[in-house]
């Protein structure tokens, strides 16, 4: 049985089957509680009755602003059952981020937890908002749970205050019936979600997506996994944050459309994941290299039994060769990969049925078509060159009311639209893709993708910064660590790093804060006034070889 049978459906459509089938089979596991099949559609549906009951309506737009919990499930599956278009967020944004992804979308609802409801009173007022409705981490825990966990102040609560626009997520399941009005949707024409990514301009860019392009990532994956991912018998640990595409195609082609049980990670704790896979004998992992770097420098690894994973992928960033030997060391089974983009969604997997290069990023999935072209003049290069990476499907779509951005990043090549993910690789004659480096201005720090131009924005925009430069700084841990690089008026006197940190801290999200600021009279710019960010992060490298080659020296002279 498989859950999707066609992507001309709805992105609910192969839950709900997989729920008619196997009513009582797990769902979801969260926090040691288990949800069934039958379960998570029923609240679905009861949250979908209640949006339409509040007012929300077909192509309206509702923020997702909550980290992983049963919550972000069945909200992400009602907004879209009443032809709602759901908005993923980080649940660590700050107002500033926030703010301008609801003036963008237009959203009229955000569902937030309650220790972030203090952002989003602060830009509720002037903002296309109407209403919030606020959760807590264990809203769909059993009472006595609930009470333990605040009686022994392990439930992390904020304040909330109450008001005519506010309503309790949990409330509104209890009132409203499983009875959702039925929505006339054409899955190829229907938006599904809004993502945002970082844009070139400072700005991050909304993604839309349709039903059927998020169903044609979700087949694709049946069709590489089919044979070695089994339908209900595998366990699946879902660590990373699902507001990212790549965690949303992997927990539904992996487990919700066929049957498997997901362990929810509200948190990326290591200790409590290796407890989780060892507890309910999970099967299956998806991390990014530096989650593997943490479960295989955890002190306690030893006292866990993780003889029941069969598979494993990392996604967000190049997996070390370091990190695929040691993992395969520890478990006796490689790490495959994962690879896309918001833009395109999946792109890639590792084949299932052979031993995995750690550079092999796998082969692009069927519904996609890929060139590599340089850079320059985008004509295609040899098997086995270098250039950049293109791609096309029928599933693109322009950015979100973004004319300027689209024409940055898209092109047309034979009358066809193609993205530029700004990747460069190169492919063999087999058809697999190795990756070999990317943009300069894309930076990755711990499986994030980070614009460098989103944090110069806001830097320039403190009032002593006339001009900044943001690059990625290699670090063994963290993939790379970022890196500021600032020219402030020369009348100013009294503004350090510490004043700039600060800065960016009230206006980005924790892991997109610059670890150091260097300040310098002038930054490296082309003819045409172009920032050469490039230049800045090759010296940058060349830094970092030359430090590492003099520790080399001294520890072989000592």
């Amino acid at each position: 049985m498989k859950g999707i049978q066609s992507v001309d459906e709805e992105v609910i459509t192969s839950l709900e089957r997989v729920a008619e089938t196997y009513p009582d089979r797990t769902a979801l596991i969260y926090l040691g509680e288990k949800l069934s099949y039958a379960a998570l559609t029923d609240r679905i549906y009861r949250f979908a009755t209640a949006l339409h009951e509040l007012g929300v309506k077909d192509n309206d737009k509702v923020l997702l602003y909550i980290p992983n919990c049963p919550q972000w499930i069945i909200a992400y599956y009602a907004i879209q059952k009443i032809g709602g278009v759901v908005v993923p967020t980080s649940p660590i944004y700050t107002p500033y981020e926030i703010s301008y992804q609801i003036e963008d979308s237009g959203a009229e609802t955000i569902v937030c937890q309650d220790t972030n409801f203090g952002y989003v009173s602060k830009v509720f007022a002037g903002s296309p908002l109407k209403r919030i409705i606020v959760t807590n981490l264990v809203d769909m825990l059993p009472w006595w749970k609930r009470a333990a966990g605040r009686i022994l102040d392990r439930v992390p609560r904020g304040s909330v205050i109450k008001n005519e626009n506010l309503y309790g997520f949990r409330d509104l399941l209890k009132k409203y019936p499983p009875t959702p009005p039925k929505v006339d949707i054409d899955p190829q024409k229907h938006l599904a979600y809004i993502l945002y990514t970082g844009g070139t301009t400072g700005k991050p860019k909304g993604v839309p997506g349709t039903h059927s392009g998020m169903v044609s990532y979700i087949k694709d994956m049946y069709d590489v996994t089919d044979g070695f991912v089994s339908e209900g018998e595998d366990v699946f640990v879902m660590v990373n944050p699902l507001f990212h595409i790549m965690a949303e195609m992997m927990i539904m082609g992996t487990a919700l459309t066929v049957g498997n049980p997901t362990v929810l990670m509200p948190q990326p704790i290591v200790d409590a994941i290796l407890e989780a896979i060892q507890r309910y004998r999970a099967t299956l992992l998806l991390g990014a290299p530096a989650l593997f770097r943490m479960i295989l420098e955890n002190d306690r690894l030893d006292r866990y039994d993780l003889s029941s994973l069969k598979y494993f992928w990392s996604g967000g960033d190049v997996l070390p060769e370091e990190i695929f030997n040691r993992f395969k060391k520890l478990t006796g089974r490689p790490i495959f990969q994962v690879y896309g983009s918001t833009e395109t969604g999946g792109l890639t997997l590792s084949p299932m049925g052979k031993e995995p290069s750690p550079r092999s990023l796998g082969k692009p999935f069927v519904s996609r078509e890929v060139l590599i072209v340089d850079p320059d003049t985008l004509e295609p290069v040899p098997v086995g060159k270098t250039g950049e990476l293109l791609v096309t499907s029928p599933y693109l779509m322009d950015y979100w009311e973004n004319p300027e951005e689209t024409e940055r990043a898209f092109v047309t090549l034979n009358n066809r639209k193609w993205y530029r993910m700004g990747d460069y690789v190169k492919m063999d004659e087999s058809g697999e893709l190795y990756y070999i480096d990317r943009k300069a201005d894309v930076i990755k720090y711990k499986g994030y993708r980070v614009s460098a131009s989103e944090i110069e924005a806001i830097l320039q925009d403190h009032e002593a910064v006339i001009g900044a430069c943001v690059v990625g700084v290699p670090d063994a841990k963290a993939g790379e660590r970022i890196k500021a690089i600032v020219v402030t008026k020369e009348d100013v006197r009294g503004v350090g790093a510490t004043d700039l940190i600060k800065w960016c801290r009230e206006r980005l999200a924790p892991y997109k804060v610059p670890q150091y600021i260097e300040f310098r009279d002038m930054l490296p710019k082309s003819k045409v006034g172009k920032l050469l960010r490039r230049e800045v992060r090759e010296e940058e490298r060349r830094r970092k070889d030359k430090d590492r080659g003099n520790q080399g020296s001294n520890t072989a002279s000592s």
